[in-house]
């Protein structure tokens, strides 16, 4: 069985994190399996479980909560195509290939258009694409694009004022 979340920055750009058999963690610490420096984003966020029969997205008792399908779960199954939220990152489940590139076009052209909606509305709008405020650390979709342009490197260093 083969997992990928799909991520699209700002621009459109596919970034894909494959997932190993068993779980994946996700949260803001260096030795999370996909790290998302943002203060909105618990040190251990929540973690992915993916075995033969697909994967299972589990909130680790996050402050701000997991979210699939934009709806807070504690534990709950995906099935492809679904979105798992967490903090300003919203990735898609890929499961053996499915969506395929047609279907993840579409579903780019969706997270898209709900960040032109909330860009329209004003940074105080909380929706799959956050918009940076001047008040954020650092842009997490430039961080997570990092990360996935960088074949060896598994984490990315925050800033001084960062770490905790």
């Amino acid at each position: 069985m083969s997992v990928t979340l799909v991520m699209f920055d700002k621009s459109g750009a596919r970034r894909d994190f494959p997932l190993k058999t068993g779980p994946n963690t996700i949260g803001r610490k260096t030795d999370c399996d996909i790290r998302i420096p943002s203060s909105e984003v618990s040190r251990l966020h929540a973690e992915v479980i993916a075995d033969e029969d697909g994967c299972t997205i589990r909130d680790l008792g996050a402050a701000n909560g997991t979210f699939l399908n934009y709806q807070r779960v504690t534990e709950e199954d995906c099935e492809p195509g679904d979105f798992i939220t967490i903090g300003p990152v919203t990735f898609t489940v890929q499961v053996n290939g499915e969506p395929d590139d047609e279907g993840l076009k579409d579903i780019r052209e969706q997270l898209m258009a709900r960040s032109r909606a909330a860009a329209g509305a004003g940074p105080s709008i909380r929706t799959s694409e956050h918009v940076l405020s001047s008040d954020d650390e650092m842009d997490p979709i430039a961080a997570l694009e990092a990360l996935a342009s960088s074949a060896d490197q598994t984490s990315i260093e925050p800033d001084e004022d960062e770490k905790l």
